[in-house]
């Protein structure tokens, strides 16, 4: 059985075929679309059923605009106090480039790692208790309903 290779439309044999993207390419045709590097499969970015490198191609392309420039060399801004970022002693999160003391808790300024904390329109909080109080459903021990309490049952004897 073969498939068609989405690059180059040859049919691709299954001892030679990589899956991505729900597609089965030939191994050296699944490449950046931007940089034509080779990509490993389910380690890349996509945009509109296209590979991408995430970085720089994808970020470049696609990632958010402003005063990141870190792609020519220069620093961005962190988003926490508001100084650059240099490449030494950046923390990436929520597609910014943070110090690692300033990617904080919005709630209880704690401080959280990159990759293991929730986020609300682009603000970072810890998981718990922080944005299931604020963000999740209210009354379960949390938020502004209460808890439930509930009585201990009484087995009376027959």
């Amino acid at each position: 059985m073969s498939w068609s290779c989405p690059r180059c439309q040859e049919p691709v044999y299954f001892a030679e075929k990589v899956s991505s993207l729900g597609k089965n390419w030939h191994r050296f045709c699944l490449k950046c679309e931007r940089c034509h590097t080779v990509l490993s499969p389910g380690g890349h970015a996509e945009h509109k059923g296209k590979p991408y490198c995430h970085k720089p191609c994808y970020g470049a392309l696609f990632g958010p605009r402003g005063d990141m420039r870190t792609f020519t060399g220069e620093t961005s801004l962190c988003p926490g106090c508001g100084q650059p970022v240099f490449f030494a002693e950046k923390v990436m999160s929520l597609g910014r480039n943070w110090h690692r003391p300033c990617l904080r808790c919005q709630r209880c300024q704690k401080t959280l790692t990159a990759g293991s904390h929730a986020e609300h329109d682009g603000v970072p909080y810890c998981h718990i208790p922080c944005y299931g109080y604020l963000f999740g459903p209210k009354g379960v021990n949390i938020g502004d309903v209460g808890c439930y309490i509930y009585d201990p049952v009484e087995i009376k004897p027959k």
